[in-house]
């Protein structure tokens, strides 16, 4: 496998269709027809004698080779790319690009509408928005199938950026009218009423929990739930209290018959960060980016 016979163009072709998993984005992405593409790819093939990917449903699945190469590949292909890159600004009122970010439902409902509004005059751009498991985030951090991550403190390895967004305090939603919140929410009151919990897991405390249990004392979850929407709709039309992040809080109460009250102990509240991958941290797009999203905030 000389070097001296493998056109290197074809290298950013296989990375692009690794990363967009399909041969019609990835033609998208290089501004190519997807024959020339598929053409590209089948020089791949034949060069390494293997199939590279194979079609799953509407996914291009790499091969086992195909991951091991992309490895070994990428760190020389990021470095070329950074250094072509610093010669390069980037104009996103008459460049186009396509942002990947994951972003769970309640960041969706606190970041996006700020965003797309902040980028309404960038008529190029296009955001996808995507939910992926956090185990998943940093390889498809470093796979360059996403380009940033948005979610709570987790741990990562040095090869993953990040820093602080925003701090989110945690409050109490309530009916107006509820039974148990006039002239102020006590800790005796909190305790009495019965409560929902969102989480993505079926059993274990909420973080909230974890500061009562400090104070010796438990409140009674009567819901448990996987959406704060839904334990909004909830909250709305019982008697049950939630305790939520007050940014997405603030959003529901502009649309609903809902109180929103301090807590009636100082709970912690939620960091937000912004992930992404060192590798590609120089990229003037993604640096373009980063800054919007931190101006949002």
């Amino acid at each position: 496998m000389a070097l001296n016979r493998l056109d290197l163009n074809l290298l950013h072709v296989f990375d692009t269709i690794y990363r967009e998993g399909s041969l019609t984005r990835a033609a998208r992405a290089l501004h190519l027809t997807q024959p020339a593409v598929s053409h590209s790819l089948s020089r791949l093939r034949e060069h390494f004698d293997d199939p590279l990917f194979s079609r799953q449903g509407n996914q291009m699945v790499p091969t086992p080779l195909a991951r091991r190469f992309l490895e070994s590949m990428r760190p020389g292909l990021t470095q070329i790319q950074s250094a072509v890159n610093q010669f390069h600004a980037f104009d996103p009122a008459n460049q186009r690009k396509t942002y990947s970010l994951a972003l769970r439902d309640i960041l969706e409902s606190t970041f996006l509408p700020k965003l797309m509004g902040r980028l309404e005059s960038y008529p190029e751009l296009e955001i996808i928005s995507q939910r992926v498991p956090r185990r998943d985030m940093e390889t498809q951090l470093a796979a360059g199938k996403l380009d940033f991550a948005v979610d709570v403190l987790l741990p990562v390895s040095n090869q993953t950026g990040h820093e602080l967004l925003r701090h989110d305090r945690l409050v109490v939603l309530a009916r107006k009218g509820h039974p148990l919140t006039g002239g102020g929410l006590t800790l005796d009151k909190y305790l009495e009423a019965k409560h929902v919990l969102v989480s993505s897991r079926s059993e274990g405390p909420g973080i909230e929990d974890f500061e009562l249990s400090r104070f010796g004392v438990q409140r009674n979850i009567r819901l448990r739930c996987q959406h704060y929407y839904a334990a909004c709709r909830v909250a709305e039309g019982t008697d049950l209290l939630l305790t939520m992040p007050e940014n997405y809080a603030r959003i529901i109460a502009e649309r609903a018959d809902i109180d929103i009250l301090t807590t009636p102990v100082d709970l912690p509240g939620i960091d937000v960060h912004l992930y992404w991958h060192k590798a590609y941290e120089r990229e003037p797009a993604l640096i373009w980016f980063r800054e919007q999203l931190a101006s949002i905030v």
